[in-house]
């Protein structure tokens, strides 16, 4: 630790992304990326804005995407947002909505980022456990808070949550923001964008990194009435008006415009899921309900942690989290057949 920084980042914790090895090949099932290449017509749209204009700024309102962004969701351009990656978006929106005179209220377990940006927001968070299933304990969201963040389906459990009870979360949180970060959403669960006519106080933020195989070029946007999204321009603005590339706006615009070909990866990265969920059933893993692309496991007999060490020793990268009430489950991203038979081979060959 350097005694140049400044005291307040001496005493952060930062987020821990997935590891990305480079010292061999492995089946990498660790880091909730889609196994299946981008539309071509994703990769061509790179391609061709690869000119001279790329000596130029570019747009920093990303008013073409936000335009295709609107059409696609039935919203107005006014009530999208564009980000580096849907993280920094939910970064300026923690800025942006919540203080620190009122808690923001997630769950015990969730996406690890979000008591990361409120601890450098300097904001109190309001952990709230989850059910022991796992499921979102509703009525508790409902208490008084200075806003909410949920994951939909949630992270990294995979469980989906209704859409009337999101409803009952922002009836009963009409004073704040409620965040719905709708990663995973494309996976199985329902949006809830089509409430955003009904509730000012709803932001849907959203990626292109998994439904659209796009990790690579970072583009995320948050979808809400106009007050929030102006909000978030503020913000946005007085950090970088440019957060977006010329070729990732090309490659965002081409791969939005062919949602058909996303739809069809994601329908068989569903098949994949469920098929991977009786392979594993039948040699002894509880699997929570999911409606991402990925699983959550705990094995019945041997520690999740000695699992994870014995599956890269083979070859094969999940997810283990050293943290309460988790320490015994596995995320594992949910990848091609193939993947995944390398997987189901890799635990027989441990559990035996």
């Amino acid at each position: 630790m350097s005694n140049y920084w400044n005291p307040f980042v001496q005493k952060l914790d930062p987020y821990v992304p997935g590891e990305q090895p480079k010292d061999k090949k492995y089946v990498k099932l660790n880091t909730n990326e889609n196994p299946y290449p981008p539309s071509p017509k994703v990769t061509a749209a790179i391609k061709e804005a690869v000119n001279d204009q790329l000596r130029l700024y570019p747009d920093p309102n990303c008013d073409e995407l936000r335009k295709k962004i609107a059409e696609h969701f039935e919203v107005k351009p006014s009530e999208v947002f564009i980000g580096n990656g849907s993280d920094e978006v939910l970064a300026f929106s923690f800025m942006t909505f919540f203080s620190a005179e009122n808690p923001v209220a997630f769950g015990d377990i969730t996406y690890s980022f979000y008591k990361v940006y409120a601890n450098l927001c300097s904001l109190s968070p309001k952990i709230i456990p989850l059910n022991d299933d796992f499921s979102l304990p509703v009525d508790a969201f409902c208490e008084p808070n200075g806003g909410v963040v949920i994951p939909n389906p949630n992270a990294p459990t995979g469980r989906g949550l209704p859409i009337d009870s999101i409803r009952r979360i922002l009836d009963a949180n009409s004073e704040h923001v409620v965040i719905i970060d709708e990663a995973y959403i494309d996976f199985g669960g329902e949006s809830v964008i089509p409430l955003i006519k009904d509730y000012p106080n709803l932001l849907v933020v959203r990626t292109l990194s998994k439904y659209s195989s796009l990790a690579g070029i970072r583009v995320g946007f948050a979808l809400g009435q106009k007050a929030l999204i102006d909000g978030l321009n503020t913000v946005k603005n007085s950090f970088n008006s440019y957060t977006i590339d010329r070729l990732a706006l090309a490659g965002a615009l081409a791969a939005i415009d062919d949602d058909a070909y996303s739809k069809g990866m994601a329908q068989q990265i569903i098949a994949t899921r469920e098929q991977t969920i009786k392979r594993l059933e039948n040699i002894g893993f509880t699997i929570i309900p999911s409606q991402s692309n990925f699983i959550f496991a705990s094995h019945t007999e041997v520690n999740a942690e000695v699992i994870f060490h014995a599956l890269r020793d083979r070859g094969v990268l999940v997810r283990y989290f050293n943290q309460p009430r988790i320490s015994n489950y596995l995320r594992i991203t949910i990848g091609t057949d193939e993947e995944m038979d390398k997987l189901v081979e890799a635990l027989k060959d441990i559990l035996n």
